[in-house]
């Protein structure tokens, strides 16, 4: 029997169809790991480093020892007993001890496989003004009392706060809270002159303002909103509207500037927001609680990094090469290997940390014996050690 044309064809394109939907077996992602020992510790060499730069990480290291000998880590890695002999001998050292103690007393301990990969921060300073008036218009928060943690009807728990109901919500946005959400509540710590300034004093996380009469008036971070923070650069790469490598900080200000509501629109998309104590003593304050130190102190994520712990650098930036010591956290900064480099204040400072972005490798030294007892007790579903 002959087929007419018109059946042929139709089942042509069935079989035709049949190849082309031919189902595929789902493509399944391996879960990332939560922490150093999930994401797998292997023992490293030491590794060369300036005496200089040691000393100034020993200053910053003997900072944190109060608070690492006695802080529960994040990370797995460590125990505060650990630190106890290290941040003893570490205080009666004598001038020019640094390289010594950090070759011998440490062992030099690789997290993860992932390249590492740093970018730089520093204290900024801004005009500002105690009490709002004419050139100061956009308030500076304190940190709002119904800021709490509770747990929402989803049953994910963090920041938010309890509405008219007694519900958890999540808390305000950066654009709500640009809308009024907290005006009149008397939480205005300062008022900034420039929105686009105060917005990448945010990104800094503390700051200093230049008050009308030429005084300064320091800022640090006091608590966040609980929302997702959205890097504005990212947005105008992925738009097309800044180029692959030329979305640093001085090109996303002129774009801002350029144009206002455009600028205004950005901001807004980064959820997050900042609230601000005023300082009075040594600062800025990182996530220890005590003071940073400019050319010392990296920003990294606790979960990999023990806050305190000093950390080896080799990158393509030779100025972010050497010893550091992790006593901050960031927004941006998370999972293994990713490290944000603190600068200080003044115009150096801002130039380069606002076009630091490294890539290269990353060492922490941490207590001798803590490979062996993360083998010994791997956290559950971590890869096997090499």
């Amino acid at each position: 029997m002959r087929l007419r044309p018109g059946l042929l064809a139709l089942l042509g394109a069935m079989l035709l169809s049949a190849c082309v939907t031919k189902p595929t077996a789902p493509v399944v992602e391996p879960p990332k790991p939560k922490n150093a020992l999930e994401a797998g510790v292997a023992l490293a060499a030491p590794r060369a480093f300036d005496p200089a730069k040691a000393e100034a990480a020993l200053a910053a290291f003997r900072i944190s020892c109060p608070v690492l000998s006695r802080r529960t880590d994040g990370s797995g890695l460590t125990q505060p007993a650990d630190w106890q002999p290290l941040c003893a001998e570490a205080a009666a050292l004598p001038p020019g001890g640094a390289k010594a103690f950090f070759d011998s007393r440490f062992e030099w301990v690789r997290v993860g496989k992932d390249p590492a990969f740093a970018t730089g921060y520093y204290e900024p300073e801004i005009a500002g003004s105690r009490v709002q008036a004419p050139g100061y218009a956009t308030p500076i928060y304190r940190t709002p009392p119904d800021l709490v943690r509770c747990t929402r009807a989803d049953g994910q728990s963090g920041r938010g706060r309890y509405d008219q109901t007694g519900a958890c919500v999540l808390y305000h946005t950066r654009g709500e809270i640009q809308d009024g959400a907290l005006a009149g509540k008397g939480l205005e710590l300062a008022w900034a002159a420039d929105p686009v300034e105060l917005f990448f004093l945010e990104i800094q996380g503390s700051g200093r303002l230049r008050l009308p009469d030429g005084s300064v008036m320091r800022i640090g971070y006091d608590g966040q909103n609980g929302r997702e923070y959205v890097a504005v650069g990212r947005l105008l790469r992925e738009r097309g509207i800044l180029p692959a490598g030329g979305a640093g900080m001085d090109a996303i200000k002129a774009w801002m500037r350029a144009q206002p509501d455009g600028g205004r629109s950005l901001m807004r998309e980064n959820l997050s927001n900042i609230f601000f104590r005023e300082l009075t003593g040594p600062g800025p304050l990182g996530a220890l609680n005590v003071p940073v130190t400019p050319q010392a102190t990296v920003a990294a994520d606790p979960l990999f990094v023990p806050l305190g712990a000093p950390v080896w650098l080799d990158l393509d930036r030779a100025e972010a090469e050497g010893l550091w010591v992790a006593q901050d956290t960031g927004g941006a900064i998370k999972g293994a290997n990713r490290f944000d480099t603190f600068w200080g204040a003044g115009p150096l400072a801002t130039q380069i940390a606002g076009g630091m972005a490294a890539k290269g490798q990353a060492l922490l030294l941490l207590p001798r014996g803590t490979v062996a007892r993360a083998r010994v007790t791997p956290a559950a579903g971590a890869p096997a050690q090499p």
